[in-house]
C-alpha cells in the first residue's frame, strides 16, 4: 500500500536521476521530501539541490537539463505559477525534464486542495501533460514518461499529473517493478547537444530574429507531434512488462453509450461507478476519461464521441471569460463531425469540493433531459441560482 506521492518518489529512486533540484509545496511536498532521504541514506546517486524557491528549482533543472543530466522535480499550486517563466524556455530547449504536478488550487483565497487551476495555464507552454487517475497509474507512468521525453524525436518535458490529497496522499495497492526492471526500461540517457560537450560547442538562450525564430518553433512542435506515435510504441513496451496498458483516452462502454460524461483524474471512478449503476436500469451511459491532455488526443475523441445524442465535459478548473480548457478541446475536435454532437460544459470541484455519484447521475439525467441551450452549468455549486446544487448561466 502506498500513495500516489510515494509511488512518484519511489520511481525516481529507481530512476536514479542525475540532478533533482525542488522546493517544498503542499500537496507535492512528499515527493521531493521522500526523495531526500533516499539521497541521505546513499540509495541514489542523484544530485539534490535545495533551492530558495521554486523558480530557483525550474531554473536549475533547465540549467542541469541542457547541461546533459537526467533530471526530475516536483510542485504544486502557486508554485507551478512561479515557475511559469522558465517552462516554455524548457520546452525550447527540448530539456526533457520529467516533473510531478500534483494538482492544487490557485489562490486567492488560500487553498491547498485539488483542482486543475495550476496545470491548466501551462497547456500552452510546450510541455506534454498526462492525468492519471490512481497511484498504480502515478508510479507506471513515470517509469513511462522518461522514455518518452528523452525520445529522440520528441525531446520534450512532460507534466505527470495526480489529483492532490486525493491520490496523492491516500494509500492503495500498488505493483512495484524490481529495480533492476524499472532502470533497465528507462535505459541509459543519451542527452542531444549538450552544453558541457566542449568538442562540439552549442548555445542556449542566444537571441533569435524573426529570420530564424518560426522556424525553430516549428521544429519544437513536432516534437509534441510526435508524441502519440511514440507514446503508443512505449506504452505497449511497458505493458508488456506490467500487463498495464494506458491509452491516451480511456473509453469506458462509450461504444453503443447514447450519452458520455467525458473526465480526468480521479473523478473517473465516481462517473465510472455511475455508469455502471445507470447501465444496471437500461441507460447507455458511458465515460470517455482523457489521459493525455497535451498532445491533445482530438482523432481518438471525437472517434468516440461522434454520433452521440448528449456529451457531458466536466472541467476541474475554469476560464473566466471564455470556455473551460477541457470542454474548449472536446468542441473542437467535435468541430468536423458530420452530424453536430451536443455538449454541455459542466465545472465541478474547484477548491477540492467533492464529486459524488448523485452530482453525476444528475449529469446524466441534464444530458437526457434534450436541454442543451448555450451556458455553463456548476455542479455542487451553493448559490442562490443553484437549484438542485446546479447553476446554469
Amino acid at each position: 500500500m502506498t500513495s500516489g506521492n510515494l509511488a512518484f518518489a519511489e520511481a525516481m529512486r529507481q530512476i536514479n536521476p542525475d540532478v533533482v533540484a525542488a522546493y517544498p509545496i503542499t500537496p507535492s511536498t512528499e515527493i521531493p521530501m521522500k526523495f531526500a532521504e533516499f539521497v541521505a541514506d546513499g540509495r541514489v546517486d542523484t544530485e539534490f539541490i535545495a533551492v530558495e524557491s521554486e523558480h530557483s528549482a525550474i531554473t536549475a533543472c533547465v540549467g542541469a537539463s541542457v547541461s546533459g543530466a537526467r533530471v526530475m522535480t516536483a510542485s504544486s499550486a502557486n508554485g507551478v505559477a512561479l515557475m511559469h517563466e522558465i517552462f516554455p524556455i524548457a520546452a525550447a530547449f527540448r530539456a526533457p525534464i520529467v516533473f510531478g504536478l500534483v494538482n492544487r488550487s490557485l489562490g486567492a483565497p488560500v487553498n491547498i486542495h485539488c483542482d486543475h487551476s495550476d496545470s491548466m495555464p501551462e497547456r500552452d507552454s510546450g510541455w506534454i501533460q498526462i492525468y492519471c487517475e490512481d497511484a498504480q497509474e502515478v508510479y507506471d507512468t513515470v517509469i513511462l514518461s522518461v522514455r518518452l521525453a528523452e525520445h529522440p524525436d520528441v525531446r520534450t518535458p512532460v507534466f505527470i499529473c495526480q489529483d492532490g490529497f486525493i491520490t496523492s496522499h491516500c494509500y492503495e495497492p500498488v505493483e512495484f517493478l524490481s529495480d533492476e526492471a524499472a532502470r533497465g526500461f528507462a535505459g541509459t540517457y543519451e542527452r542531444a547537444y549538450p552544453l558541457l560537450d566542449v568538442d562540439n560547442p552549442v548555445s542556449y538562450g542566444s537571441f533569435v530574429m524573426s529570420e530564424d525564430y518560426f522556424e525553430i518553433k516549428r521544429n519544437q512542435i513536432e516534437g509534441l507531434n510526435n508524441v502519440p506515435r511514440v507514446y503508443g510504441e512505449t506504452m505497449r513496451e511497458l505493458a508488456a512488462l506490467t500487463g498495464r496498458e494506458y491509452g491516451a483516452v480511456e473509453r469506458y462502454m462509450t461504444d453503443d453509450a447514447d450519452y458520455v460524461v467525458v473526465v480526468m483524474s480521479s473523478a473517473t471512478g465516481v462517473a465510472k461507478d455511475v455508469v455502471d449503476s445507470l447501465r444496471r436500469e437500461g441507460v447507455r451511459a458511458g465515460c470517455l476519461r482523457v489521459r493525455v491532455f497535451r498532445p491533445f488526443p482530438a482523432d481518438e475523441v471525437r472517434e468516440a464521441l461522434e454520433g452521440k445524442l448528449g456529451v457531458a465535459v466536466l472541467d476541474r478548473s475554469a476560464s473566466p471569460g471564455g470556455v473551460a480548457p477541457l470542454a474548449a478541446e472536446v468542441k473542437s475536435a467535435l468541430y468536423d463531425c458530420e452530424t453536430r454532437v451536443p455538449v454541455k460544459d459542466y465545472i465541478f470541484g474547484l477548491g477540492g469540493r467533492d464529486f459524488f455519484p448523485s452530482d453525476a447521475r444528475r449529469v446524466f439525467d441534464d444530458l437526457s433531459s434534450g436541454n442543451f441551450e448555450p451556458g455553463v452549468r456548476y455542479i455542487g455549486l451553493r448559490d442562490k441560482c443553484a437549484a438542485a446544487e446546479e447553476c446554469v448561466i
